[in-house]
């Protein structure tokens, strides 16, 4: 086990008596937006409450990606095995079966484009050798950035009660990856990829729809409605806004491009005609149920 790892699991254990005090999260609606430079607090609504993150843990779990990277643990290269646990992650998957084997850079872009659940789950096993050991490096990580709120339980995002965060917290990751990995972080706004000959659209519309978005992360489950944390960068004003728990996607997007509005006055939308495949590194297939 390297000094990092052990250093991060201590920083975990150290703060896993906060996991017995937190309540019940819930798909409360609550949003957060925030001035990445200055670190200016734009809109707060319910910021602490707590809520499930769903997809957007896979931000943490790209996180200690990046930082496995630059610390020589990882190569882009790198081939990662897909194991019949990782295999078996509904819905969202690259699904080549158990026991074949992707790139780093194939995981990652399959989980900022798809939101790839078993991509997710070979680099925690990769890294942490268990989903469970990998979620309390997760948690480690997000008490040293400051994420007092947030414990997280495995690195997909997929239904654990105890798997909770807060709208503030998110946006906490969200100017994290962009200050500590300003390079990968372009990544996020990647609008689709190809894989082995298929061409994939990812799930985030707001960077069709909105100028100056470009990226990072949607989620969605039952449990947690339809969350988004989203980057805008606009006449040199860059910000970060966390929208949670609404009802639909399109909501949603809507709530956050109103957000936006406010935090960024010289912006405009898109027009509603904005052909995706006219966007820039766009890719057309789009067989994904929006989320």
């Amino acid at each position: 086990m390297t000094q990092t790892t052990s250093r991060l699991l201590a920083t975990a254990l150290s703060s896993a008596m906060l996991m017995g005090a937190f309540t019940a999260a819930h798909a409360g609606q609550a949003s957060f937006v925030i001035d990445a430079q200055s670190g200016q607090v734009l809109e707060a609504s319910n910021q602490d409450e707590l809520n499930y993150p769903a997809s957007l843990t896979k931000m943490m779990t790209l996180y200690l990606a990046f930082e496995a990277l630059h610390e020589g643990r990882l190569t882009w290269d790198q081939k990662l095995t897909m194991s019949e646990n990782a295999e078996s992650k509904e819905p969202f998957k690259l699904a080549i079966g158990a026991g074949r084997q992707v790139t780093l850079r194939e995981a990652v872009e399959s989980i900022v484009v798809l939101s790839a659940n078993d991509s997710a789950v070979a680099i925690a096993e990769q890294l942490g050798g268990s989903e469970q050991a990998f979620a309390t490096v997760m948690t480690g990580k997000a008490r040293q950035l400051g994420m007092t709120n947030t414990v997280f339980k495995n690195p997909s995002g997929l239904p654990d009660p105890e798997q909770v965060t807060s709208a503030r917290d998110m946006a906490t990751l969200g100017v994290s990856l962009m200050r500590d990995f300003p390079e990968e972080f372009k990544l996020f706004s990647m609008r689709g990829f190809q894989f082995r000959g298929m061409k994939l659209r990812g799930h985030n519309n707001l960077m069709y729809r909105y100028d100056g978005v470009d990226g990072i992360k949607t989620g969605y489950t039952d449990a947690s409605g339809y969350n988004v944390v989203t980057s805008a960068l606009k006449d040199g004003r860059r910000v970060v806004g966390v929208v949670m728990g609404e009802k639909t996607a399109s909501l949603r997007d809507d709530k956050m491009a109103g957000l936006l509005d406010s935090a960024l006055p010289s912006s405009s939308t898109a027009t509603a005609s904005t052909t995706p495949g006219k966007q820039p590194g766009a890719t057309m297939t789009d067989m994904q149920p929006r989320k």
